[in-house]
């Protein structure tokens, strides 16, 4: 996909900040430091346009990008951060879930996860959040490029079968690094999110 321009439209909390556009919204979800920034920037070919922290549960807002007019990225707050109050947690929690229930234009939440480590029990919870506002799970594997080549398979092999994915899911391998997975995405989001109009939610 040729990008020309990419932007940070508003970093929201509530319903009311959220950019009125009537082109899709793509969402991304996660762990807290599972790669979420690294992935939009390697996305959109920008080196900080989500910004990359060294402490995980650093994003506490809903941040909006707009892609030439006819897609949003939205980077949602991290999740599972064991340094953050219950009282933190249970407000992020509330924001995505709002995010979830109440955005007409949200297409698909990609869940993120990283793939050399077996999915937690957050990120099984997040997918069932995922799968009652999308019509399949998407899932990135990230940082693959810190697995060895003989570990790759495996390592898909244990997200599909942690994550319990089939039929229309799909699951790609991805690196920030290598580019690995880059392709696959924006094929996906050619074919499924913009060529269908991209709304799952009404």
């Amino acid at each position: 996909m040729n990008i020309h321009n990419v932007s940070l439209t508003i970093s929201a909390v509530r319903p009311n900040q959220y950019p009125k556009t009537d082109f899709p919204d793509l969402a991304f979800a996660g762990r807290s430091n599972v790669g979420k920034s690294s992935l939009i920037n390697k996305l959109l070919n920008r080196k900080s346009l989500a910004r990359v922290s060294g402490k995980p549960g650093k994003t506490a807002t809903i941040n909006f990008f707009n892609i030439d007019d006819c897609i949003n990225f939205v980077d949602l707050p991290g999740y599972g951060f064991a340094r953050v109050s219950k009282e933190e947690k249970r407000k992020w929690g509330q924001m995505i879930e709002t995010y979830l229930h109440t955005r007409s234009t949200l297409s698909q939440v990609i869940l993120l996860v990283d793939s050399r480590h077996v999915p937690t029990d957050d990120d099984k919870l997040m997918l069932s959040f995922i799968r009652e506002v999308c019509d399949r799970a998407v899932v990135v594997a990230t940082k693959f490029d810190k697995l060895k080549p003989s570990q790759r398979d495996d390592a898909i092999r244990r997200v599909i079968t942690t994550l319990e994915l089939g039929g229309e899911d799909i699951i790609i391998p991805f690196s920030a690094v290598s580019g690995t997975g880059v392709e696959e995405f924006w094929c996906y989001v050619n074919e499924i999110v913009l060529d269908n109009g991209g709304q799952n939610n009404e």
